[in-house]
Order: structure tokens, then sequence, then C-alpha cells
């Protein structure tokens, strides 16, 4: 199987190129190639096996790339939230038309790739029209409050299209916010998701731009990559339609993810913290979804994580890998 990860330089990506390798098969086929394109070249553990070739540079110049045929493809690559907020443009060539150059390449190679679009919840917003509920479904309308949210929308009908006309068979899968994220804080308006867990652990002071109050639905790193995996190997049957479903998260408050942080790191990891509000960000956040379910993700299998501690768990036990930073968790007592 000749495989494409669009994104797959960055974290998560690269966290599923990891797990794609090691498992060494989709759908039963095994992995004879794994291509990565990114603004930047793969990670040197990647690079490092034989069967992964990279790609830098922007996308709408890799279009050569997507024309040479692959048999799956996973599309990560995005700008992020507070990005397409302060870079309108940015947005758009980064998101609407980058992906719209990788289906056409695919569609020019003729070989009906399958093919799993990384969406988001931010395609969820309140509306006068439209109210938005507490928890969001599978089948909950999409009125998104931002230019993100919007475009990730957009691409979920594109690729439904393409999916229809016989292009592709692709599958749209929403993530939820996924922490913790390890390193220094990207563009997204949910980064302050991981910073919370991520800086307290470390030794570091930081704040919270939102209310304690906030409720969110959150995914490991794990559990997300588990998601696309399983979204891939299912059958069009078991997918129940092409419109987008939602992956599986944990629904929770930002007050209890710190009691979470307490309960596993103590109270002075806790005390780094300190609430600062950030009307833009709280602004955005302020219309996002409190929670979710996914009931065509469970039918696949999929559950969301079974708590925050066990979240907070993983990440500290992934602190262990080479590719993490260093003195990631100095803050924390042993």
């Amino acid at each position: 199987m000749k495989l494409l990860i669009t994104g797959g330089a960055g974290f998560l990506g690269a966290r599923l190129a990891r797990e794609i390798l090691q498992k060494g098969e989709l759908c039963g086929q095994a992995i004879d190639e794994l291509h990565i394109a990114d603004l930047f070249p793969a990670p040197a553990d990647l690079l490092a096996d034989p069967r992964v070739h990279s790609h830098a540079g922007p996308m709408m110049t890799q279009s050569s790339l997507f024309e040479t045929g692959f048999d799956g493809v996973f599309h990560l690559a995005s700008a992020v939230s507070g990005e397409c907020e302060l870079d309108f443009d940015l947005g758009l060539r980064s998101n609407l038309d980058s992906t719209r150059c990788l289906l056409d390449g695919l569609r020019k190679a003729g070989n009906v790739p399958r093919m799993v679009f990384a969406s988001s919840v931010a395609v969820f917003g309140p509306d006068p029209s439209n109210p938005m509920p507490d928890r969001v479904a599978d089948n909950t309308l999409p009125s998104p409050q931002t230019s993100y949210g919007t475009h990730k929308l957009m691409l979920e009908y594109l690729v439904a299209d393409y999916t229809r006309k016989g292009y592709i068979d692709g599958r749209s899968a929403r993530l939820m916010t996924v922490a913790v994220r390890p390193g220094k804080p990207n563009g997204a308006a949910s980064s302050f998701f991981s910073g919370i867990i991520r800086e307290p652990l470390a030794g570091v002071d930081t704040v919270c731009p939102v209310d304690a109050s906030v409720s969110h639905a959150v995914s490991s790193p794990g559990k997300t990559i588990q998601g696309l995996m399983t979204v891939f190997e299912a059958t069009r049957e078991a997918m129940g339609g092409r419109m987008a479903l939602n992956l599986p998260g944990l629904n929770i408050t930002v007050s209890e993810m710190l009691q979470a942080l307490e309960d596993v790191a103590g109270p002075e990891v806790r005390q780094r913290v300190k609430f600062v509000r950030n009307e833009q960000i709280a602004a955005i956040v302020a219309n996002w979804a409190k929670g979710g379910t996914a009931d065509r993700a469970l039918a696949l299998g999929l559950k969301p994580d079974a708590s925050y501690k066990d979240i907070i768990a993983q990440y500290i036990a992934d602190c262990a890998q080479p590719h993490y930073p260093e003195g990631a968790l100095k803050g924390l007592r042993h």
C-alpha cells in the first residue's frame, strides 16, 4: 500500500505515521511506501525508516506528488483557528485552496484512493436560526462561528461530493480538541487546553484565558490516532453514509481538568495555573460546543478516554519518548 499523510511532520501527523509504520499494514495490506507532505521535513526517526518519503513545501506546490497515485490518504494539514482569524487569506490558501489541489491531484491519478479528512468539532456553533445543543451529535446541523470551522465544514462537503462522483473513497472525522500536546503553544485558540497541563508539569507558570466553568470535548492523542485509523479501515457500510462523523471525546470542564492535574501531580503543580481572561479567546470559546456525542464512531468500536487523569497519565508516559522535549516533567516531583 502506498500512503500519503499531509501535515505528517507535525505532532499528530508524525504520531499517526509512527503508529501506521509500527502496525505495518492497513486494511490487510502491507505498507510499502509512506509519503509525508508538510511545510518542513519529517522527523529524523521517521526518515530513518526506508518506507518513508518526505516532501517539504507548501501543498500548493506539490500537485505533481498528489497525481502519482495513492492507495490511501490521511489529510491533516491545516491552518489552525487562531491563524485563520488573524489572517483570512492565509486560512483560505492553507485550507481551501490546498485541499482542492490535493483532491484534484487524486482525481487525476484516477485510482480512487481511500481518504480520511481530519475535520473538527469547530464546525458547530450557535446561531439565532439554529440553536446549538450543549452536546453536539453526528447529525447536529453545523453553523460554524470561525473561519477555521467554516473551512472544515466546506471541505467535509467537498470530500463527500468527490466521493459521490467516484473520484475518492472519502470519509471525514471531526476531531475533538486534542490534549495534551507537547512543545510550544500553536496558533489554535484551543491551545490553552494543553498549556494548563503541559506547562505546570514542566515547572512553568501559565495562565488560563477562560473561566473555570468552560466545558468542552477533549481527546488524548492516542485515542485520536486510533479514531483516524479506525475510520480509514471501516467499510463504507459500517460508516453509515458519506457525511462526517464525530470522533468520541471526554466532555469535561476546565475546573475538572485542573482537579485531575492536582490529583495526579499535586497541589503545587496545580497552583502554577492562574486565571487571566483573554477576551478574544474567550469570545471564540464561547461559541464552541460544550460537549459532544459520537454514536456512529461508537458503532465502529471507538470509545472516549475514561477520565482526564488517564489523559494526563498518557502525556506523562509519552514524555519518555525521545521526540518529546527535554524537561517536560521537571515540575513533577517523583
